[in-house]
């Protein structure tokens, strides 16, 4: 097996999870789905991860890898460039997110298996995402709470529990104000993420 069929293989199945488990959730999706829908032999999807768990686990770390990244690269640059502003911090943490919503390669089903993710109660899943990907918040979390020495860091939390919900909702286009095609999908994302920055800042800064 060549180095690409190799990665097109494994790419084949995990696009062919994604899509699946955006439809019909994670225990609503069996194997024998996957390797009819990457026409491919259960074989191939025991070479590539070993289980179903697996699986769920490298769709996750596939697109979450990369916005962590990006998420973080521009937190960086927001401390060093505006330090104290809560604006540019949450930017950084809202608009790479919800460019997944724009991405056709697969970003925009996943963002239907995030908000499967917190609709079922998957605790291998929770703790897998927490284990890898806790760093991500716990730098925000640090950052805004430079900006604001007057919140506890109880109540700190609880406000970035309702941001991260608020921007799973807006991201799964959920809610009275949906995209429906008077504008471009470009448009719609950046005007969402500029109106839940704004509520945001006004969530984390008030009394």
């Amino acid at each position: 097996m060549t180095a690409t069929a190799h990665f097109s293989t494994k790419e084949r199945i995990l696009g062919a999870a994604e899509d699946l488990f955006a439809q019909y959730g994670f225990a609503g999706t069996s194997l024998r789905q996957v390797t009819t829908h990457a026409d491919v032999n259960l074989a191939a999807v025991n070479y590539h991860f070993g289980s179903k768990e697996n699986l769920v686990a490298e769709v996750f770390r596939r697109r979450l890898d990369e916005l962590s990244e990006q998420r973080l690269t521009a937190l960086r640059a927001a401390v060093a460039q505006r330090p104290g502003e809560l604006e540019p911090i949450l930017t950084a943490f809202i608009e790479p997110a919800l460019a997944l919503t724009l991405d056709r390669q697969g970003g925009s089903a996943f963002v239907r298996v995030l908000a499967r993710a917190y609709a079922e109660k998957n605790e291998r899943l929770r703790k897998f995402v927490a284990d890898n990907y806790g760093h991500v918040m716990r730098e925000f979390s640090k950052a805004i709470a430079a900006c604001l020495p007057g919140v506890g860091k109880e109540e700190l939390h609880r406000r970035l529990d309702f941001i991260a919900g608020a921007l799973t909702y807006a991201m799964a286009d959920f809610g009275l104000i949906r995209h429906h095609g008077s504008t471009s999908e470009k448009a719609h994302c950046q005007k969402t993420a500029a109106a839940l920055i704004r509520f945001s800042v006004a969530g984390l800064q008030s009394a």
